[in-house]
């Protein structure tokens, strides 16, 4: 065995950061890793491009704030001139949220939050998250490196708009009220999800997401998809009615899930163990739409590492549902879709930017059946 592990090569890694402790920190964390290597660690975008020039690296980790240049215009000008696997290293603050999802809209693959304090045993704890990231990220798919620009796939043929123009959905009456959608994502999935949501009109019914998230960052996706999209965009509360025209997100650190109260459904926030190793996790949510919403749901999995969601998926479908998984040529990572397909959960498996037009065309033409036949 060990001669096969010598043969495999190690996934290369260039370190940024201004900070000479994180750099040191991140560059043993890497190494300790029997697959991957450390080659270089920069303490600035200047120094990283001649780094990323010479020693042509697998994955690089970003830092967000620097001198002389921000990581963000250093990230913007790489994916330009460069497209490579980046992770981005961010503080754990509101700022650091907002600047991260800037990050990942321009191509990043994931990122790593770091405390604002004890830096040096917070990365130390989360050494495994920072390794299992770098490792992802080797094997990501980077062709998309914004999802507007993935026109390839979209049906409209046209190169300036991000997919086929979506109509709202008409007479949809009752059905709105009763469908709801559910959206399962990982990594990746920040900018799947927003691609699904802005093509959703104001009428759409209901939309509730668990996107692998820490927590601090979810309220700022949520805010930044609200002045994005059609239809309101929010972190779920507990006990939230759930309405159509309205997204809820699960709040990082917590996880989501679907009640019925009477003719209503409600949010259900709450705190509890990992599942899957996540929290928030899909199972949780899918687990509930197969229980309470069953043939009123619509389950969407999109681009994410993993198997979270995938047999509670197949539970949708056994109990009605109809469900769209994403296809792995348009996902950064196609592993929950994969699990999901291999479960036998899938009714369609599209391109990303076929998701929404379907999912639209699918309500129009069931809007006139009665609900017992949907």
């Amino acid at each position: 065995m060990g001669g096969r592990d010598n043969a495999v090569a190690k996934t290369r890694v260039v370190v940024v950061d201004d900070s000479a402790l994180v750099r040191s920190l991140l560059t043993e964390i890497i190494n300790r890793q029997p697959d991957m290597m450390c080659v270089g660690a920069a303490s600035d975008p200047y120094a990283a491009r001649e780094m990323i020039r010479s020693l042509n690296p697998d994955v690089i980790t970003l830092d967000i704030e620097m001198p002389r240049m921000d990581g963000i215009d250093f990230l913007s000008k790489l994916m330009r001139l460069r497209p490579m696997p980046v992770v981005m290293v961010s503080t754990l603050t509101e700022r650091g949220a907002e600047v991260t999802l800037r990050a990942l809209e321009l191509g990043a693959v994931d990122f790593v939050a770091k405390p604002k304090i004890g830096v040096a045993d917070g990365l130390r704890l989360l050494a495994q998250d920072i390794t299992d990231k770098v490792r992802i990220a080797s094997k990501a798919h980077l062709r998309r490196l914004h999802v507007t620009a993935a026109n390839a796939e979209s049906t409209s043929g046209t190169s300036d708009s991000p997919a086929a123009p979506v109509a709202p959905i008409a007479n949809i009456g009752r059905l709105s009220t009763e469908k709801i959608i559910f959206i399962g994502a990982s990594t990746g999935g920040t900018e799947a999800t927003k691609e699904v949501l802005i093509n959703l009109p104001p009428d759409s019914p209901a939309v509730v997401i668990t996107q692998h998230m820490p927590p601090g960052f979810t309220k700022s996706y949520a805010n930044r998809l609200d002045g994005l999209c059609k239809i309101r965009v929010a972190e779920a509360r507990d006990g939230d009615r759930i309405l159509p025209g309205h997204a809820y997100i699960a709040p990082g650190g917590f996880h989501l899930s679907v009640e019925r109260s009477g003719a209503n459904y409600i949010a259900r926030v709450q705190d509890g163990e990992p599942v899957n190793r996540h929290k928030p996790s899909v199972e949780v949510l899918f687990k509930s739409a197969a229980r309470v919403v069953g043939p009123n749901a619509l389950g969407l999995m999109l681009t994410g590492m993993g198997a979270d969601g995938a047999k509670a998926m197949r539970e949708m479908r056994d109990a009605g549902s109809y469900n769209y998984v994403q296809d792995e040529a348009s996902c950064v990572v196609f592993g929950m879709p994969r699990e999901a397909i291999a479960a036998g959960a899938a009714n369609e498996i599209l391109p990303l930017t076929q998701i929404a037009p379907k999912l639209i065309e699918r309500l129009k033409s069931t809007a006139g059946m009665s609900l017992n036949r949907v």
